[in-house]
């Protein structure tokens, strides 16, 4: 049966670029969203901007521009990194949309209607120079658990501990550096211990047994009520009714997922309710495991109280870690998907992350030593040397046209076709790095055959035998590329065009024979990996 899938990543946030560890994410969501497009379902893939908060307030006040500005100008880096890394959304908006204001209020209505909300009297950090509530990014001091210096009023970059600005040691504000009072505030509270029962079934049904375990430690004691509004001067959506009360960044950020699908839905004259009402639809949420808490406690609550439908599964990844360290810029190895990019091509990354990427929890690592002999042995040794050396072979002394199939020859290929439900059961499952390993053996045997044979050897004596091995070779290599599809979609593009292809391949592609077939004269697909431009990433990294 065709599916209707919606499968969505964490927002970027507007205060900065993509980095590969942000990157780590949204290939994971590529890879799974294109297979399904591939196997002929109907899935979106959908994303926005992160926009609202503090942070964008403080980077745009930084830059002595405006929010707007800010995030504009951000929108546009992000999506061009998206394309320039093949990464293809169906859409990707911001959260500072009208349709979101609407989807926020929806939901607000929904949680006051059920009473979930109440309103508290808490006490916050104010500065008296500023005449304002400070935000959480607008304190600055040593943290209380681990004493770093110079962490912000939220959480701490050091230790990873969440606390108040009012917990912090010698906290200041960060725009005059006075040290702030302490002042009351009313703000609204959503009552979530109300469907606590609700979640100790649902959180485990639907997030890794890792994750559920962690959160169990959380649903085992009596949740706390959460605070979801900032007072004024906030960048986000006042409060219905109010003008100097705004939702929480977390509050709105997520409801982007569902703006963001109605603003496509509106493009392509179709109804939200198809994709979050229909329990026959299926939605995906694609997230780090720093941000588990809002997804799996909060953002269930909110969606159940206003009608909408919860996810099927909370997908959940490991931090990307670069030669065995944190991303670090004085290290060189917070990295900027964009200086990567000034360097080496998207296939390369996509390729290793692949081969690296499961279904698990754990970090993932990129270190650059076995990425340039991964890449270089596997995608260009051992699978691209496949049509480089038949198809240059087929075209010099064989006129560039595919012959039979020998008994041998076909075996090969029919047993290659009869794994296309195990490596589609791998890319289902995310267990792309299995994938990834399959087509390595399809390609070993692709190899093996064609040095048995020597079709080199073959050709002076014999060139209808030795064009019956480049046949059977690019047969089984024509069968990798289409396996490979999901991961590789611009390396496959050539392949399809190599191929004389009338159509873009499908997943069930696999099962045609093209004997006979004149092939394209070989163009260039891809080159070996040169050291080199790994130090020069490493080096601007450093610099940015």
């Amino acid at each position: 049966m065709k599916r209707r899938i919606v499968i969505t990543s964490a927002l970027p946030y507007s205060n900065g670029e993509i980095h590969l560890g942000h990157l780590l994410e949204h290939l994971i969501t590529d890879f799974w969203g294109r297979f399904q497009k591939m196997r002929g379902h109907e899935c979106l893939s959908i994303c926005a901007d992160d926009t609202h908060g503090a942070p964008v307030m403080v980077e745009a006040m930084r830059r002595g521009i405006q929010p707007e500005e800010q995030i504009a100008t951000m929108l546009h880096k992000h999506t061009e990194v998206f394309r320039e890394f093949h990464i293809n959304y169906d859409f990707y908006s911001t959260t500072n949309t009208e349709i979101n204001r609407q989807h926020c209020h929806r939901i607000f209505h929904s949680l006051h209607e059920n009473g979930y909300l109440e309103t508290k009297e808490i006490k916050q950090a104010f500065c008296e120079h500023d005449k304002m509530f400070l935000p959480d990014r607008f304190v600055k001091g040593t943290c209380p658990k681990c004493q770093t210096a110079n962490q912000y009023g939220d959480s701490c970059d050091a230790c990873g501990s969440v606390y108040s600005p009012l917990e912090m040691d010698d906290a200041r504000c960060s725009l005059c550096d006075n040290k702030p009072v302490t002042r009351e505030s009313t703000h609204y509270f959503c009552k979530i211990a109300k469907d606590q029962e609700f979640l100790k079934t649902w959180v485990p049904a639907h997030t890794p047994e890792a994750i559920a375990n962690k959160l169990a430690e959380w649903l085992n004691h009596t949740l706390a009520d959460w605070c979801f509004t900032r007072d004024a001067p906030y960048f986000g959506f006042a409060l219905p009714g109010t003008t100097d009360k705004f939702y929480y960044v977390w509050f709105d950020a997520p409801v982007g997922y569902i703006a963001s699908t109605d603003e496509w839905c509106r493009l392509h004259n179709r109804k939200v309710e198809e994709f979050w009402q229909d329990e026959s639809s299926e939605i995906y949420h694609n997230i780090g495991k720093d941000i588990i808490y809002f997804h799996s406690l909060f953002w269930p609550v909110m969606l159940k109280n206003a009608g909408w439908q919860l996810p099927r599964q909370i997908w959940v990844h490991g931090m990307l870690t670069i030669d065995g360290v944190k991303l670090s810029k004085s290290r060189g190895t917070f990295i900027n998907a964009q200086t990567y990019l000034n360097h080496l091509g998207p296939e390369y990354l996509r390729y290793y992350f692949a081969a690296k990427l499961s279904d698990s929890i754990v970090d993932i690592d990129l270190n650059w030593a076995d990425f340039v002999g991964k890449v270089n042995a596997e995608l260009i040794g051992k699978i691209t040397n496949i049509a480089s050396r038949s198809v240059q072979m087929l075209h010099k002394q064989l006129d560039g046209c595919l012959g039979t199939l020998t008994s041998s020859g076909l075996a090969l290929v029919q047993a290659a076709q009869q794994r296309s439900e195990e490596i589609a059961s791998f890319y289902e499952q995310r267990q792309f790095s299995q994938a990834i390993g399959a087509v390595r053996e399809i390609a070993d045997e692709a190899n093996r055959f064609f040095d048995e044979h020597k079709p080199w050897l073959q050709i002076k004596e014999q060139p209808e035998a030795a064009r019956q091995v480049l046949t059977a070779a690019l047969h089984l290599f024509r069968i990798i590329a289409i396996y490979l599809k999901p991961v590789l979609p611009h390396y496959v593009s050539k392949v399809e065009t190599l191929f004389s292809e009338t159509t873009p391949y499908s997943w069930s592609s696999t099962a045609a024979l093209v004997e006979g077939r004149a092939m394209q004269a070989y163009e260039h697909l891809l080159g070996r990996i040169d050291p080199k431009h790994l130090e020069a990433i490493t080096a601007e990294a450093k610099q940015v």
